[in-house]
């Protein structure tokens, strides 16, 4: 029987074209992802996740800004003044987010994949949804700063405040122009190539007000690259290595190289904006997820109420990327790069 005849698409649509680039037998029973890029910070993050449980609505984390009790110097008497109530406690409050990608299996398409030794069609589609999700997610996180559904992102959790957008004033419900304890330090570094002596400067700094050092830093390709050739002669790298993103042990691995400068691994993430380098701390960064919203199967439905043969899925996200020690991380912008 020609492919294109009885219960099957027509040939030349786009249900065609997909069934038969996974179904004919002729081909390797593998599907090679193309169109996802590894992101080390992404892979930081849900290493180094936290649980939300409870309701869905936010996630409060008590932060203390000011000190709580006063120190005073005495004579023999042991004599002191009479102390103050301060306030030093805050709650920081940070609305987490739902993200949806739909898994469709609608049709005869179950019905014409009977070869155990092809591509599951449905298989494709569930990988696929976690991924486009990774995707979304990794780009929210380095660009977002308007859409009130995606995470709030960097350029909100990692700012000073000053350049007067909400975003930036306000962060955990907590306004950075009044508590100067709440802003991250952003430099300008006047478009120069970044060099280990430049960035050691803004780890220090970044030391100097956070009193940590930071976890790690990431920059674009192209920033990390000129980087990358101020070591020619003296390379050091660390390797991390990382998963697959098609989920299986024999697929495509990750692999994060990092430049160290004074201690402080930078990896180059295809998702930051070239020209700009975070300094971020994992101790105070974290992605929260809940508990019942981890790339949760909602299971299928049939979609025979809607007059059509076949079943739809989602698979769920409910998180948030949340800094609650800005001061411990920093930013520099207008860096030079390389185009790659």
């Amino acid at each position: 029987m020609p492919i294109g005849g009885g219960i099957l698409p027509a040939a030349g649509t786009s249900q065609y074209n997909e069934l038969t680039y996974v179904t004919r037998r002729a081909f390797i029973p593998k599907l090679v992802v193309q169109i996802y890029n590894s992101t080390p910070l992404m892979a930081a993050l849900i290493a180094n996740s936290q649980q939300a449980s409870g309701g869905v609505s936010s996630v409060t984390v008590p932060v203390q800004g000011a000190q709580f009790v006063n120190a005073q110097w005495s004579d023999y008497s042991g004599s002191f003044n009479q102390p103050s109530v301060q306030q030093g406690a805050y709650n920081a409050e940070y609305d987490l987010k739902l993200m949806i990608a739909p898994v469709p299996f609608l049709g005869m398409e179950g019905a014409v994949q009977q070869d155990a030794a092809i591509i599951p069609l449905i298989e494709a589609r569930m990988n696929d949804a976690t991924n486009v999700m990774m995707d979304a997610m990794a780009t929210a996180l380095y660009t977002n700063t308007s859409n009130n559904q995606a995470f709030i992102g960097l350029p909100a959790a990692v700012d000073d405040g000053t350049g007067g957008a909400t975003y930036q004033t306000t962060y955990g419900n907590i306004n950075r122009s009044t508590y100067s304890w709440w802003q991250s330090k952003v430099y300008n570094a006047n478009n120069v190539n970044p060099t280990r002596q430049n960035i050691l400067q803004y780890i220090s700094g970044t030391v100097k007000r956070g009193a940590e050092m930071p976890s790690f830093g990431v920059c674009g390709f192209g920033t990390w690259t000129l980087l990358a050739q101020d070591f020619v002669g003296q390379e050091q790298y660390v390797i991390t290595p990382g998963s697959g993103f098609d989920g299986d042990n024999n697929g495509p691995q990750a692999a994060f190289r990092a430049l160290m400068v004074a201690g402080v691994p930078i990896y180059p993430d295809p998702y930051c904006p070239e020209g700009t380098v975070y300094f971020l701390n994992t101790n105070y960064l974290s992605l929260y997820i809940h508990e019942q919203g981890s790339f949760v199967f909602t299971g299928f439905e049939s979609t025979l109420p809607n007059w059509q043969i076949g079943y739809v899925g989602a698979v769920l996200m409910i998180a948030e990327l949340v800094s609650v020690k800005p001061k411990s991380m920093s930013k520099i912008n207008n860096y030079n790069y390389l185009s790659l």
